[in-house]
């Protein structure tokens, strides 16, 4: 693949989950151990081309998640690395037996793919909003758990996922128009966080769309004279703890943002990290609260839970003023 700002421009112009098909097509040539299996959203996942190109690799098992789980453990034990994928809270709560006691237990090597996760499903509500995903997957022993910033990066993530050797849940959230936040090639390692924006004051952890809202609050809490350093924790699991250790003795503050339920996530994780061994850092959790909530847009979902850069500016420049 191509990294560069032309591709990057590009593929922000797609949700996550079109790019997720479309970077698959393109690299399953050099993996032919490679199997893909949906439950029927070969459309809405950009896996057409896909399965026109490479019919022997690709299996519709339709509308029966928890079988595809299974069928999927089955496959992965002759040898091959499968990719099972589906709308995220079908994918983690409509599967999860089968994830723990089949994947997870039988350490079978299948990449679980929750398509349009978070609040991305604005207007389908709670049954279709992906929220306990994470919370859901870290308790899987051996699952890593992969949470992409923007179209570029879950094209890295694929590349990895191609790479990677047994279970690992990708999640991918967003709308079409995902924002850009790398626009050329970098280095990118499944468990290895990256810094995007150094700090002094602050430090912001992110992952999903909620990095690139995070570096737009940094610049607004620049103006106030707040220094925010900001960091792509793109693995939630297993987390960065040498990345994370020194965060922790270098920032009086650290900030976690998310796109996801306060319970299990990122926040959750940094704060078992620093509960476990004493680091000194202050944490402050930005994410979904514990409650079942309206419809609506996108858009205006970010804004009621307070998901915006504006808002997390906002939160972050209180929080550094207590």
């Amino acid at each position: 693949m191509e990294y560069n700002a032309r591709n990057a421009m590009a593929w922000s112009r797609l949700s996550s989950r079109i790019v997720f098909g479309n970077a698959l097509e393109e690299l399953i040539a050099d993996h032919p151990d490679c199997v893909v299996m949906v439950a029927d959203v070969a459309k809405s996942s950009g896996l057409l081309g896909l399965r026109e190109k490479y019919p022997n690799q690709f299996l519709n098992v339709g509308i029966a998640e928890t079988n595809m789980i299974a069928m999927a453990t089955a496959i992965a034990q002759t040898g091959k690395n499968v990719f099972a994928l589906t709308f995220a809270p079908f994918a983690s709560m409509r599967c999860f037996e089968a994830i723990r006691t089949y994947v997870g237990y039988m350490h079978a090597n299948v990449k679980i793919v929750g398509l349009a996760s978070g609040l991305s499903m604005g207007v389908g509500g709670n049954t279709h909003f992906g929220l306990e995903d994470i919370a859901l997957m870290r308790t899987v022993p051996g699952m890593a758990v992969v949470s992409p910033a923007d179209c570029t990066e879950t094209v890295k993530a694929v590349e990895a996922a191609l790479n990677y050797e047994g279970p690992m849940y990708l999640r991918l959230t967003g709308v079409n128009g995902n924002p850009i936040v790398y626009k050329d090639d970098y280095d990118f390692e499944i468990g290895k966080g990256i810094c995007l924006r150094e700090g002094t004051d602050v430090a912001v952890l992110a992952s999903g769309m909620m990095v690139n809202e995070s570096l737009r609050a940094a610049r607004l809490l620049s103006k106030a004279e707040i220094s925010a350093a900001v960091y792509d924790f793109h693995t939630v699991k297993p987390l960065d703890t040498a990345l994370l250790e020194e965060i922790c003795k270098k920032f009086p503050r650290v900030v976690t943002v998310e796109e996801h339920s306060k319970i299990g996530g990122l926040g959750a994780a940094v704060s078992e990290f620093i509960t476990e061994t004493g680091a000194p850092a202050k944490l402050r959790a930005i994410a979904l609260p514990d409650a079942f909530g309206p419809i609506g847009s996108y858009a205006y979902l970010q804004e009621l839970h307070g998901l915006t850069a504006k808002q997390i500016a906002e939160t972050i420049e209180k929080e550094c003023t207590l």
